[in-house]
């Protein structure tokens, strides 16, 4: 990680409890401008709570989230604002199933932008092009594959032009096929610049898209790394044991 990349977020000390039960327990690392950080890590280690605390969709019960150098966990602080910077991209797709495509791209950048509909309707079809959806424009969800539609979910986040992109475990949910299509967008998107914090089992698409890989296990960042020294090198036994079992 450059020292002198601007830092989008710097999380303080994190910690997060649902009642006895500690889920994350003193995280601090920060995340700069221009990386991918893929977060991997056995089930119930606290991933994507981490994840989702970054738009506070998970509120912490301790530490601090800055982003942009603005500290999101101070009561004080709009997160709504904030959030039109940070897009999300779920298991689930949460389309609308009622709206076409194009309607579910153009609403949020109408709304909350005040983008007129031409303007909006014109980013959400050249977004569309660029993942091989446009003639899709006009369908309803329920005419779209798994992998289709989470496509539309990418870039329906790419419409608000977010500063970073989180990705919580995006292609867990689809059959074996549709995964290469969806990995290939956020390739795509790497290799364009977008910064993106991604929790994911794919090991392969870590190793080639990511920049740094964090190791989350019982709630904290036992190790982080380059893909090549994460993979290669593992110093944690915790995680030479997890790489055992998943490569």
């Amino acid at each position: 990680m450059q020292d002198n990349s601007m830092v989008l977020f710097d999380i303080q000390d994190l910690c997060k409890s649902f009642g006895e039960l500690k889920v994350l327990e003193h995280i601090s690392t920060r995340i700069c401008q221009g990386e991918v950080v893929v977060i991997v890590g056995p089930s119930g280690s606290g991933k994507s709570t981490f994840l989702r605390s970054l738009n506070l969709l998970e509120e912490p019960t301790g530490g601090k989230i800055l982003f942009e150098g603005r500290d999101i966990t101070d009561p004080k602080c709009d997160i709504n604002r904030h959030r039109q910077k940070i897009g999300m991209v779920f298991q689930h797709f949460h389309l609308f199933p009622h709206k076409t495509i194009l309607e579910n791209m153009t609403l949020a950048p109408m709304k909350l932008l005040k983008k007129s509909k031409q303007e909006a309707e014109a980013k959400a079809m050249q977004l569309l092009e660029r993942v091989g959806l446009e003639e899709k424009a006009n369908a309803y969800p329920s005419q779209l594959s798994g992998g289709q539609k989470q496509r539309i979910a990418i870039v329906r986040s790419l419409c608000m032009d977010p500063d970073v992109m989180l990705f919580d475990e995006p292609t867990s949910a689809l059959d074996p096929e549709m995964v290469g299509e969806v990995l290939n967008v956020m390739s795509d998107l790497a290799r364009g610049g977008m910064t993106m914090v991604i929790v994911t089992h794919e090991m392969g698409f870590a190793k080639e898209v990511g920049t740094r890989i964090m190791f989350i296990d019982e709630g904290h960042i036992k190790e982080e790394n380059t893909p090549k020294e994460f993979f290669a090198n593992p110093v944690n036994p915790r995680l030479k044991e997890f790489l055992s079992k998943v490569l």
